[in-house]
């Protein structure tokens, strides 16, 4: 199991950052659900960057495109293997970007769920 990377404690709630371990202990659980969740929707926005069968921006001309569908054909990026491998990490990245921001706020919404004692008054 992957670590998490550091959240910026100014970015959790103010209840989290207040809270006692167990709060602290149900956001970081939320938080690793969100990273995974995160994950899975930016691998599925990768995808759909492929053409299926590469023909979609082809369809009107096809005598001297084939130049031109090489390069192009099945992704929006090429089909090259280095553009490839670029492609692979564009998920990475955008996960990455979200979760060093703080998250969507799901982590927020299922700590809560978690521990229901946050955010109450003492």
């Amino acid at each position: 199991m992957t670590t998490l990377p550091p959240i910026n404690s100014a970015l959790m709630p103010a209840e989290i950052r207040s809270g006692d371990a167990r709060a602290k202990q149900a956001y970081q659980e939320a938080l690793g659900f969100e990273d995974i969740l995160m994950q899975e929707l930016t691998q599925q926005l990768a995808s759909t960057v492929t053409s299926p069968g590469g023909d979609s921006g082809d369809s009107g001309d096809s005598g001297d495109s084939s130049d031109s569908s090489d390069s192009s054909s099945g992704s929006i990026l090429g089909s090259d293997p280095s553009t490839n491998a670029f492609a692979g990490l564009i998920p990475i990245a955008l996960t990455q970007a979200v979760m060093s921001g703080g998250g969507v706020g799901v982590a927020d919404r299922l700590a809560r769920a978690i521990d229901p004692a946050i955010g109450e008054k003492k």
